[in-house]
């Protein structure tokens, strides 16, 4: 079963990689509030539909799946499923969040957050940790896409309200700290309403995060609807694709990977009862909303795969990078572990992370001559996996080499034609996590 441990450390991948490709994503409340507090107005038994959830899963083959309410049935749906990458559950109903994401590709950085704020005003949204999951989705060599699962604040009255803005207010935020400079994907129950005046949130990741929303590209014409209009409510399972669910999927590339949306359709005629009792009955009592997307590398710039583990504060040099990018000077310092690392450009643009410690040394490049190549090294202090050693290569052949080396060692090798240029990862005092920005040279 996938966990954060086995998360940490990618191996490293051949160079030549996947320039385009598509995946599938859906976004499913499964209903797995223990029958005696909620029934969801499902036809069956719980575990007997959440089996059949994960049996359709598996059917599908989804390239990523989110679910909320995953709660008390969880065991039921993973029983059935056969997808090779999913999360442990965080607990049923009152001890876990209820979010889970099921793959058939690895992701690094897995994370659960609560939420800052929740109401009860109109049910028991208090009772469980409810709030949002990241990670960092890797479909192919140095393709990486931010992926938060989230299930907000039910209920109409003025505090859910409250309580409902908050924690989408709070998604954005995160994005803005831990997403800086990378493809993102927003799927789950958002219990929100563009049609609603007060869901005021909703629309806040548009204007803060620049995320699209497929159904508005694709149904609605890019027009978003009218805060205060009539509800465009949908049957379940929906036959129309036009009217609008309080579940979401909302996205946007980078300058590395971008996306595009090319279906949106809400998927709940293919996840219906089949006990001969209930044949045809819905599963759930929400509509799955499925989202096929087309992504595509860019011609001038790239990145390479991460080293390292989830620690320290996010940094990614991408949207500071200028046009036709060439390093001038690459600086490490290192002793024990790897402690920084920086980068002058010829333009007179500086990039540096990590702390002040260890022997610090230089390289400067000549002209026409470039940084190619990247030993990175990982270890273990005080129960994080670190970056402990770092050697450049350049097409000279000239080496410039920090920290001390360990038995756990990948090489990353920038695509043809491309060179190091900045960085992005997580660092404190040290370099935890670290990952190369290529550019076209």
């Amino acid at each position: 079963m996938k966990t954060i441990l086995l998360s940490v450390l990618l191996p490293a991948l051949a160079n030549a990689a996947e320039t385009s490709g598509k995946f599938t994503a859906l976004s499913f409340n499964v209903a797995g509030l223990p029958e005696l507090l909620q029934s969801n107005d499902v036809n069956g038994t719980k575990p007997e539909n959440a089996k059949q959830v994960g049996t359709y899963f598996s059917k599908y083959g989804y390239d990523i799946i989110n679910m909320q309410e995953d709660f008390n049935y969880h065991a039921n749906i993973y029983e059935t499923d056969n997808h090779a990458y999913r999360t442990a559950t965080s607990g049923g109903a009152a001890i876990g969040s209820g979010l889970n994401t099921i793959s058939t590709h690895d992701w690094v950085d897995f994370t659960r957050v609560k939420w800052n704020k929740c109401s009860d005003a109109s049910g028991s949204d208090c009772l469980t940790p409810k709030g949002l999951t990241f990670m960092r989705w890797n479909p192919a060599d140095g393709v990486y896409v931010d992926f938060y699962n989230v299930h907000a604040d039910a209920g109409t009255e003025a505090d859910d309200e409250t309580a409902r803005n908050s924690n989408l207010q709070q998604v954005a935020d995160y994005i803005d700290t831990w997403s800086t400079g990378n493809a993102v994907v927003v799927m789950g129950d958002t219990n929100s309403r563009y049609t609603r005046a007060e869901d005021t949130a909703i629309r806040v990741f548009k204007s803060q995060n620049s995320l699209a929303d497929p159904w508005v590209e694709l149904e609605k014409d890019g027009v978003y609807p009218t805060a205060g209009a009539d509800a465009l409510l949908c049957d379940n399972p929906s036959s129309i694709q036009t009217c609008e669910t309080v579940d979401k999927v909302l996205y946007r590339g980078s300058d590395v990977v971008a996306l595009k949306a090319d279906s949106f359709v809400y998927d709940g005629g293919k996840f219906t009862n089949t006990d001969p009792k209930y044949l045809g009955s819905v599963l759930s009592d929400h509509n799955p909303i499925l989202v096929n997307f087309t992504w595509s590398l860019s011609s001038s710039l790239r990145q390479s795969q991460f080293s390292g583990g989830p620690h320290g504060t996010w940094f990614n040099d991408l949207p500071k990078i200028p046009s036709s990018p060439a390093a001038s000077v690459i600086t490490f310092s290192g002793e024990n572990r790897l402690d920084s690392v920086a980068l002058k450009l010829k333009d007179g643009t500086s990039f540096n992370h990590g702390g002040t410690g260890g022997t610090k040394v230089s390289l400067t490049l000549g002209a026409g001559e470039y940084w190619t190549e990247t030993k990175l090294c990982t270890g273990q202090y005080n129960s994080h996996t670190r970056n402990f050693y770092i050697k450049a290569t350049t097409s000279t052949g000239k080496t410039l080499e920090a920290g001390t080396s360990t038995d756990n060692c990948q090489t990353f090798t920038a695509p043809d034609g491309f060179a190091v240029v900045g960085f992005m990862g997580q660092a404190d005092d040290e370099v935890d996590q670290l990952a190369l920005v290529y550019a076209a040279y």
